[in-house]
């Protein structure tokens, strides 16, 4: 957490801290009983603080969700980028190097997915009831996508646009400037929304007990991506 650092004033630091304080003490209530429930004075009473006291480090609850959505992107954006560079390294189920780049990347996903299930399903799970993200906590997912457009570029196969890659091109939001044509952008949508079908069933728990290795399940659909 870059907000507890040795920088600033004592009073700056000393706020840093009771911030990230916070941020935790929501992120268990979110463990316990799902964002829906985050509630300041709940955290206050916790940490034995009033309500107007914690409401002097976020405005609001809404604040506080925001603050924990930006900590989630960056997170996954420096995981996926630590892949990216070379720092960090995917393996399949095999334990086997993974290549090209995009399953390097499904891998560091699954990962991070897995590695704390309610910071995934913060920003990838059911939207918290009465809470719309500023526009700014996109920035920082442009930026997970644009390294998936970059590894989709990679890959060969057929560019031709299809129609739903041609509405692609025509209507998105994410990562504009970047130069993949339509058919890879159909290729990095699939890809995204069909590994967050397999991660959402089982960071969730979905496949207990159902008498098979859900990361052999990963890879299969992986290759079926990457082949198909």
């Amino acid at each position: 957490m870059a907000e507890t650092g040795g920088g600033g004033t004592p009073r700056e630091r000393y706020r840093a801290q009771v911030r990230a304080e916070i941020k935790q003490h929501a992120w268990e209530r979110i463990g316990t009983a799902g964002a829906s429930a985050l509630s300041l004075n709940a955290i206050a009473k916790q940490m034995g603080l009033s309500g107007p006291a914690l409401y002097r480090y976020f405005a609001g609850r809404d604040e506080l969700i925001t603050e924990l959505v930006r900590d989630a992107y960056r997170s996954l954006a420096d995981t996926l980028r630590a892949v990216v560079d070379g720092k960090a390294s995917g393996k399949g189920a095999q334990g086997a190097p993974l290549a090209p780049d995009l399953a390097k990347l499904a891998h560091g996903l699954r990962g991070w997915a897995l590695e704390d299930p309610n910071r995934y399903f913060l920003v990838y799970g059911t939207p918290v009831p009465g809470y719309h993200a500023p526009d700014d906590t996109t920035v920082i997912a442009d930026e997970i996508m644009r390294m998936l457009l970059d590894a989709c570029m990679a890959l060969p196969g057929d560019r031709e646009p299809a129609p739903f890659a041609a509405h692609l091109a025509e209507h998105r939001q994410w990562g504009e400037g970047h130069p993949a044509p339509p058919a890879v952008l159909h290729k990095a949508v699939t890809f995204w929304t069909r590994l967050h079908g397999v991660l959402s069933l089982e960071a969730a728990g979905h496949f207990n007990g159902m008498g098979f290795d859900p990361a052999r399940l990963f890879d299969a659909e992986l290759d079926d991506l990457l082949n198909g």
